[in-house]
């Protein structure tokens, strides 16, 4: 069945009613404490079937294309394959990932702006023909390395709440296109819709408005040249909140209506990746050193000190950081918080806290200030939310081990996939029974994607 690895190196735990994944974390780190304290996630990979209906139930007929950039996991890959999901690629590696899934080329497309020759020449040989571009110098490229390429001219939007700069730096205008249009007329390359992308940062829905006008723009345009325009790509941005979503739909929905109305025969796709995976992931990491500082030490030179000079500062180091699991903490803010797996008292202290990788370096500070209670060596941190942009490939800096990946799913969740009718006997295979009274164990109970 599509979707799904033969070989697949990895199992699905099935957790009955009376266990959670909380019980889930629980156990595992009671293993880890006696086996070696190594980073690990949980992946609840029922949140990706609940997302998926949530998708159908507000934005459907418009078609996602899961970014694999997101998270690469075998776990994650199959289950959205399954679920039907196209996939947008950024490279040979991961274009090969989704085609081991049985992923028809038509259900993939090609999203880095800047692609490599060889990998251009890849795309071609492997039949993925949909391709995303923004310049002339990168038509050309793909004019001489891949003829049947079908291209997404990619526009630019203009977002002055978010990050302007980032939505500029990719993306052409609307001028632009007639240049690209001329261009690809000569070389002999098809044009066939339109990309757009506006930031998950965006608090202006009006981005959507000036988005969708311009692509609608550029489908005008492209008449006059005799492209048959027939795919709409609104990108990603989407939060994982189902009251963005229903926003973003209520803002969208007539302008697609009256813009690209079905009658026109134009698909309407879109590539949410934080969306699907962000929630489903939880990792745990271990403290692996300790250091107290004294609050005046920390101040800058003629900073008035503002609370007791008494009171300790503790720097926590732990085995997870900037070159692993919190890769994204290098261009943008965490956007998650620790939480102490022990219980401690409620009305025990809470110090200001710092916490950085294992690697010694600068730039390896995950959290620069947070109360916690006072921690110890060998202490659990646990962070929600972090399925997206950590999973990927990882840097071996500093002999770093990779955490590993437990799945798990509830019995309901696996009904939804039953109720689906995508749950083969090959999916089967990857799944076992969950008590809610046992522990587990790494070796005995799991595979792992490490």
């Amino acid at each position: 069945m599509k979707g799904f690895l033969e070989d697949a190196n990895y199992s699905i735990g099935l957790l009955d009613e009376g266990a959670t994944l909380a019980d889930v974390i629980d156990n595992c780190i009671y293993e880890h404490t006696h086996t070696g304290k190594r980073a690990f996630y949980v992946g609840d990979l029922g949140k990706l079937v609940k997302k998926n209906i949530q998708w159908q139930n507000v934005m459907a007929p418009i078609k996602p294309f899961y970014p694999v950039r997101c998270n690469s996991t075998p776990g994650v890959l199959e289950i959205l394959g399954s679920l039907g999901v196209g996939f947008a690629c950024s490279s040979k590696s991961e274009m090969a990932l989704v085609q081991d899934l049985g992923i028809s080329p038509e259900n993939i497309i090609y999203t880095n702006p800047c692609k490599q020759a060889s990998q251009i020449k890849y795309a071609a040989k492997a039949g993925i023909n949909i391709m995303t571009c923004d310049n002339d110098t990168e038509l050309k490229k793909i004019a001489r390395n891949h003829p049947n390429a079908k291209l997404l001219l990619h526009i630019a939007t203009e977002d002055i709440t978010a990050d302007e700069e980032m939505n500029m730096k990719f993306g052409t205008t609307l001028k632009n296109c007639r240049h690209l249009m001329e261009c690809a007329k000569e070389l002999g390359v098809q044009i066939v819709g339109v990309k757009f992308h506006v930031s998950g940062s965006c608090k202006e829905l009006q981005t959507y408005i000036h988005a969708l006008s311009d692509a609608r723009c550029v489908f005008d345009m492209a008449e006059e040249f005799g492209f048959k325009m027939n795919m709409l790509d609104i990108g990603g941005g989407f939060t994982g909140s189902e009251l963005q979503l229903e926003e973003v739909n209520h803002v969208i929905r007539p302008l697609l209506d009256v813009y690209f109305p079905k009658e026109s025969g134009v698909n309407v796709i879109a590539e949410p990746g934080f969306y699907y995976v962000s929630s489903a992931f939880t990792l745990a990491v271990n403290i692996i050193a300790k250091k107290t500082t004294e609050y005046d030490k920390l101040l800058p030179s003629g900073v008035e000190q503002t609370r007791n000079d008494d009171e300790p500062v503790f720097t926590y180091y732990i085995n997870d950081g900037v070159y692993g699991s919190f890769a994204s903490k290098l261009s943008e803010k965490l956007n998650t918080i620790p939480e102490v797996h022990k219980k401690y008292k409620e009305d025990e202290p809470l110090f200001a806290s710092s916490l950085w990788g294992p690697s010694c370096d600068e730039l390896d500070q995950i959290v620069e200030n947070c109360l916690l209670p006072e921690l110890s060596v060998g202490d659990w941190l646990i962070f929600d939310n972090m399925g997206s942009g950590t999973l990927g490939e990882q840097s071996t800096f500093n002999d770093y081990q990779r955490p590993l990946i437990y799945y798990m799913m509830s019995f309901s969740d696996w009904d939804e996939m039953q109720d689906a009718g995508i749950a083969s006997d090959t999916l089967m295979k990857n799944f076992f029974f969950v008590p809610s009274c046992i522990q587990l164990s790494p070796e005995d109970r799991f595979s792992t994607a490490a």
